[in-house]
């Protein structure tokens, strides 16, 4: 079926082009446009991911060195640095931002499972920042002589991929991006204790929602009760009360629960809030390991997608490669999930990123082939032991 087809065409058809043309009728992307479209443009913005490429500079020196199959890649007639820049400048990133949470939902649908060890949908929402040289990104100013971005990222721990992206200047607090959130009812967010602000905790119960949140160390917390459990679990001690301080009681005035840890891998005692009764203690502790995974999908998208070295200066542009970034990996897990790839994501990525200009059918790729040598850049297993 794919004979003769280049590897990046066969991915390409994964992707929904009449869902992505309906974003760019939308924003009016392709108005006043002769040759170089929106979804040219976009076809290189993924291949530039695919292949890592260093600049923009790079990404067009790459496409023109296969000038001929430019037409069978997509990428249409002509690829200039000066076109390609001047549409990341000037096409709305809304049309990209849209398109990826398109992809989102597809790569969330092909990848649930009922593997994980709580049922429903669980989240973990934290947050990266990207450093920017302030004289070139201006609009990006995070301290006086320092620019950077924030990507706020709810990760859905089931099916590794981001339900949402928030992306702001460096300078909002953590704290100020749930408000972007809406919270679903009877899931499960993880949150570090940075997020501890009770009016906002008190606005995901409201949705009958459970936080698992680890508290902040002048944590003011009245008793009422304790609850039986395993001291050999870890657990060292499970009480339900309510918050002591004058203005926190206001904020939050029902019941929380305090769930005391000790890790002996890391041998170190955390202190958990959760507004969740239901829950075993131990859960409580196994759902908060597992926020660690936002922080490994941040490391792995900033190690093999490219948003850290960014190939144009305005807030734009910004915008459309790191949407560009979410769109290439969940071409990855799509590509994995469609064609039951029993490979890992890095793995499916870095086979894709070699042979995109191979005429070899994508699932061939993955036949017959020793990867034991292939290993991630860190162990995810591991990183899911610790906090």
């Amino acid at each position: 079926m794919n004979q003769g087809k280049y590897v990046f065409a066969q991915i390409v058809e994964f992707l929904p082009q009449r869902i992505f043309d309906k974003f760019v009728l939308q924003y009016d992307g392709n108005k006043y446009v002769k040759h170089f479209t929106c979804w040219n443009q976009l076809l290189c913005m993924v291949f530039g991911q695919l292949t890592t490429r260093d600049s923009l500079r790079d990404l067009i020196v790459a496409i023109n060195a296969h000038s001929g199959k430019s037409y069978h890649l997509g990428f249409g007639k002509i690829v200039t640095l000066s076109n390609l820049a001047k549409a990341n400048l000037s096409r709305n990133s809304k049309i990209f931002e849209e398109f990826a949470y398109h992809l989102i939902a597809i790569a969330r649908k092909d990848r649930t499972t009922d593997d994980f060890q709580v049922k429903g949908q669980v989240y973990a929402f934290d947050s990266t920042t990207i450093d920017l040289c302030l004289s070139v990104f201006w609009w990006a100013k995070f301290r006086k002589y320092k620019g950077g971005i924030k990507l706020h990222t709810l990760f859905d721990i089931n099916t590794q991929i981001p339900a949402f992206v928030h992306i702001t200047p460096a300078s909002v607090h953590d704290v100020n991006a749930m408000d972007a959130l809406l919270f679903e009812t009877n899931a499960y967010y993880i949150l570090d204790r940075g997020y501890v602000d009770y009016t906002r905790l008190y606005r995901i119960t409201q949705h009958s929602a459970t936080f698992v949140v680890r508290a902040k160390s002048n944590l003011k917390f009245n008793r009422m009760y304790s609850r039986k459990h395993d001291k050999s679990t870890g657990v060292k001690s499970d009480q339900v009360g309510k918050l002591s301080g004058y203005y926190v009681s206001k904020e939050y005035p029902a019941k929380l629960r305090r769930v005391k840890f000790y890790d002996i891998e890391t041998e170190r005692t955390f202190v958990f809030l959760t507004n969740n009764l239901e829950l075993t203690a131990e859960q409580v502790a196994f759902l908060y390991k597992n926020r660690w995974q936002v922080e490994l999908f941040f490391k792995w998208i900033k190690q093999h997608l490219k948003i850290k070295a960014f190939w144009g200066t305005s807030e734009n542009a910004v915008r459309i490669q790191v949407y560009s970034a979410i769109i290439a990996y969940c071409i990855v897990a799509i590509v994995g999930a469609k064609l039951k790839i029993k490979r890992s994501t890095y793995e499916i990525l870095q086979v894709l990123g070699i042979s995109l200009l191979d005429k070899t059918p994508v699932k061939e790729l993955f036949i017959n082939m020793n990867y034991n040598d292939v290993k991630e850049p860190f162990d995810n297993q591991l990183s899911l032991s610790l906090f």
